[in-house]
Parts: C-alpha cells; structure tokens; sequence
C-alpha cells in the first residue's frame, strides 16, 4: 500500500533531498549538520503594501504550512536529530517492575483536535500513572514543527528503534495511541502538506509492528472505521482498542473541536476515573453511545480485543504506582464556539 515518492520539493537546494525521499530509512545523520536548528524562513526582502513577502508565499506550498517557521527542507532534515532527542528526553526506565511507554501519533496537520489529543494523553500518563510510565509524542500540526517531530511511517518506525533500545520487551508495555482520519479501506490520514508523508493502512501498522519485538502491547486506533485495523493487530499479549467499528465513522473531529468523541470519553473522561484500561474502555463505550443516541447519530460501536497476557500484565503494572490526581484537560489550540459533531 505505501507508495515510493520521488517528489522534489521546489526548493533552492531541493535535489539533496532525493535521498531522504527515494527510501524509508532515516537519512544519515550528516544530514542534521545542513539544519542543525529548525530557523524560521525569513524575508530576503521587504514588500510592498499589498505584495507577499517570501515567507508568506513560502505557506502557499501547502493550505496548512505556517507563514513562518521552518522550511519543509528544514523540517525533513531535523527529523533524526528531533527523534533522537525525544527518546533521550524520556524519563529513565523505573528498575524491577514492569514499565509503560505511551507514543502518540496525531496524522492530520489540517485539525488541531488531533494535536490536543495527543498532548493531552503524555500529561495525563506522565502525571497520574507515575514514574514508570513514560511518554514521546508525534505529531502533524503548523504550530508544533519545532517543539515535536512529525507523525510519519519513517518517524513512527525510528521512534519505535529508540525504544527497543531503552524498554524491556519481555516486560514492559508499549501503548500506541493513533489519532487520525481514516478511510473505508481502514487507511489512516497521515499528512503535513506539502510534505510528501505516505499513508498507512491497517496491514502496515501491522507489519510496522512486527519489526519490534514487544511482547506486550496496547494498540488504540481512533479514528473513522479504525474497527478495520483489528484484524491484523490482533494477538497474543496485545489489547487493541478502537474508535468504531470497521464500517462505522466516529465523531468529535473537525476544526470545530478540542477533542474527539473517543479521545474525550476514554482518556480525559474514563481514564481520570480508572487506570485500568479494559474498564476505562467499558465506560467510555457507553458515554459515547448516549452522546451518539443524543445526536441522532448512526453508532460507531468502539471495538475490544483483547489477547491473552495482556489484562494480566497490566494488572502487574498498575500494582506499581497509586493513581495521582484527575488531570484536567486543557486544548493546546482552543476550537471555536461551534461544537458540530464531525466524523473523523
């Protein structure tokens, strides 16, 4: 399903990208030294009332590219260096319990709502499920190009690297938290336009996975008929958790909203009342069939699977730490007043 992208971007120096762009691999690390910093693009000249400067013709690259920051050359090249800094920043692994990493990955760079999620659920795990519960965030979103490194297959895929190296696989739990778009073919919108980011499909993720060896985890798929990533996520020491069923849509997205119906209900709402992740799961399930009967909704039907080992070795880790205190949620980039149930 992936497809190889050979795009040149139209940039000055645009063809030493074609490196980066003809494979999956993380480009070398040589190439951080060509941007060592994400600068902001700047104006070589001033304009005249009514002209663009450079910086803002710069956003005409893509709908959603900010009028200044960093170049999308710029972006690209800093992803080795953001990843590797985000996996040293972790917090070191607690000794002789099982320990959990959450890596979230918010697809869409068009919606803030996906961005608020994922930086809400590294607060919450960071301050209610204690010291070993560790957290690095992905994410899409104009706001945020300089401070985390991008929801991509490459960087999803390094990310995962960094961790075999720090995690106990046959003792720790990795938790990934997807939220996104997804389509009726059960492919999730992974996008930072004009980046050229490629798609990924349920077999994808799946087989993104199975490079590691991680023997327990937890894999949480919000978005529209995510119902279809079951499948191939399903088995032994994974609990997979998703939105909607596989020909079902799910709600809360848009630009309209802080926080998807999901996301609200099992993490801000449920998770705030539980750290067990299978009740949590239970009771957001039902707060959402009564958001959804309330708004004459066809229901999404959020989908369980749960694979042998898992609820026991969960169990395991919450017997290390007490729950903190509720974590409130506060949006990184508030939506408006209108609060239209959008399908994701």
């Amino acid at each position: 399903m992936r497809t190889i992208l050979t795009v040149l971007l139209a940039f000055a120096a645009g063809v030493l990208l074609m490196p980066l762009l003809s494979g999956h691999a993380a480009p070398p690390l040589i190439a951080n030294q060509l941007a060592p910093a994400l600068a902001p693009a700047t104006a070589s000249t001033s304009s005249a009332p009514g002209e663009a400067s450079s910086t803002e013709a710069n956003a005409d690259n893509g709908d959603d590219w900010p009028n200044a920051g960093p170049t999308p050359e710029q972006a690209l090249y800093a992803q080795p260096r953001m990843i590797r800094d985000a996996v040293a920043q972790l917090s070191p692994r607690v000794a002789g319990k099982p320990n959990l990493y959450l890596l979230a990955f918010a697809g869409d760079g068009g919606e803030d709502v996906f961005r608020n999620e994922a930086e809400y659920a590294a607060q919450l795990f960071g301050k209610r499920f204690g010291a070993a519960t560790h957290s690095l965030v992905l994410e899409n979103n104009p706001a945020s190009l300089a401070t985390h490194p991008l929801a991509s297959w490459s960087n999803l895929e390094a990310a995962l690297n960094g961790l075999d190296k720090v995690m106990r696989p046959d003792q720790d739990i990795l938790l990934l938290y997807v939220t996104s778009h997804g389509s009726e073919d059960h492919t999730l919108l992974v996008d930072m336009d004009p980046l050229p980011l490629d798609q990924i499909g349920a077999p994808d993720l799946a087989g993104i996975l199975a490079k590691h060896p991680f023997k327990w985890k937890v894999i949480v798929v919000n978005a529209c008929y995510s119902g279809g990533f079951v499948p191939p996520l399903r088995g032994p020491g994974t609990l997979v958790l998703t939105a909607a069923r596989a020909d079902r849509s799910s709600f809360g997205c848009g630009s309209d909203s802080d926080i998807t119906y999901f996301g609200k209900a099992w993490l801000v709402n449920a998770l705030n009342r539980t750290p067990d992740f299978i009740d949590a799961f239970k009771h957001a399930s039902g707060e959402i069939s009564q958001w959804e009967q309330h708004g004459k909704l066809t229901a999404s039907d959020p989908q369980i699977d749960i694979g042998s080992g898992i609820a026991n070795q969960l169990a395991l880790w919450r017997k290390g730490f007490t729950p903190g205190s509720a974590v409130a949620f506060k949006p990184a980039v508030p939506a408006p007043a209108s609060t239209t149930a959008i399908t994701q």
